[in-house]
């Protein structure tokens, strides 16, 4: 085997490489750097711009997104023009690759398909609590391919936007009032008006419950143990659950203090001696 000798190399024409290229590629590296530091101080100040305009609070982090992306690939077409590479060649190159990357990337370029309709379409907006894909939560972030959620727990749910843009959603806060919906079961022995009563004069006690439309309580079943009475109040989207927890106490307490009884599933066992 032919020994390495160091002597074989030509250190001239190595020299002279780095001397021509290699001052080459530190500049495109140098332009690279201070390139993306200048896009960071773009984005941040196009965003502040975004809020400052009152611009919807959906768009902004898509807007945001996009922009930051479009300038980064502006960059890095720049930066491969300096070092020389022909872009001819380059952009065939890049359409063979964007090919294979396009078909394994599907799913992406679904979601950020999905993102567009979202931000088209508008079936929520930051701040809305919506339930999809098997998750609810607060709206916090519309991105580019997904958008995230903070649960009432606080825990943060991403969901890619592909599947939020053709799945079915629940948007809990587009309309401004909720209808509240309870049932309460009764005894068979107690009196059907005076628990119709009772849940309507508890109900007109808190002012967060409106009266347009009407209270409405009716007798919804004949359960195995209890007569179920349904019942359905209106209020601001953001006082249903204060409305639905003050409901559920202050029924009960009442029901408890004028006699009547919210029976609970019982067995009878009757036991036989054999002789």
């Amino acid at each position: 085997m032919e020994s390495f000798n160091l002597e074989n190399f030509d250190w001239q024409q190595i020299y002279q490489w780095i001397i021509t290229n290699g001052i080459k590629v530190l500049a495109a590296i140098l332009i690279a750097v201070v390139g993306l530091w200048i896009i960071n101080k773009i984005v941040k100040g196009f965003k502040k711009l975004l809020i400052a305009r009152n611009i919807d609070e959906t768009l902004i982090p898509f807007i945001v997104s996009l922009t930051s992306v479009t300038l980064k690939v502006m960059l890095f077409i720049s930066v491969i023009t300096y070092l020389g590479v022909e872009m001819t060649s380059f952009i065939a190159l890049l359409g063979a690759a964007g090919l294979a990357v396009g078909m394994a990337l599907s799913g992406t370029l679904q979601n950020f398909a999905g993102g567009v309709i979202l931000l088209i379409l508008k079936p929520f907006k930051v701040g809305d609590y919506i339930e999809a894909q098997g998750h609810a939560g607060i709206v916090k972030e519309i991105q580019i391919f997904n958008t995230i959620l903070t649960s009432l727990d606080n825990k943060v749910i991403i969901i890619p936007n592909g599947g939020l843009a053709t799945g079915a959603l629940i948007n809990y806060t587009k309309e401004d009032t909720r209808r509240v919906d309870f049932v309460f079961g009764i005894g068979y022995d107690d009196d059907i008006d005076k628990a119709r009563d009772i849940i309507k004069t508890v109900a007109e006690k808190n002012e967060l419950i409106m009266k347009d439309p009407e209270i409405f309580v009716a007798v919804l079943e004949h359960g195995d143990s209890s007569v179920n009475l349904v019942t359905r109040l209106w209020s601001k989207t953001s006082d249903y659950w204060t409305v639905y927890f003050y409901m559920m106490e202050f029924v009960k307490k009442e029901f408890d203090k004028q006699g009547i009884t919210i029976p609970y599933p019982q067995r009878d066992v009757h036991m036989y001696n054999e002789k």
